[in-house]
């Protein structure tokens, strides 16, 4: 455990919200995938399509913490 207090942002924007809400639904068309019937390029642009999304969600937390 660490001694820091955890930091609650506050709300977030209708913005913030929205690209929440895309990663959400990018991951649930992830799962629903058959990844045994993706060819490689399929995959590819799956991982690459799921890679951009996290990075959005992390861009999105530091920005909530400087709020």
């Amino acid at each position: 455990m660490t001694d820091e207090t955890p930091r609650h942002p506050g709300p977030l924007t209708d913005n913030q919200r929205a690209r929440i809400g895309y990663a959400r639904l990018d991951l649930d068309s992830a799962r629903a995938e058959d990844l045994a019937q993706l060819d490689a390029a399929g995959l590819i642009l799956l991982v690459e399509r799921l890679r951009s999304r996290l990075g959005e969600v992390l861009d999105l937390m530091d920005e909530a913490e400087l709020s």
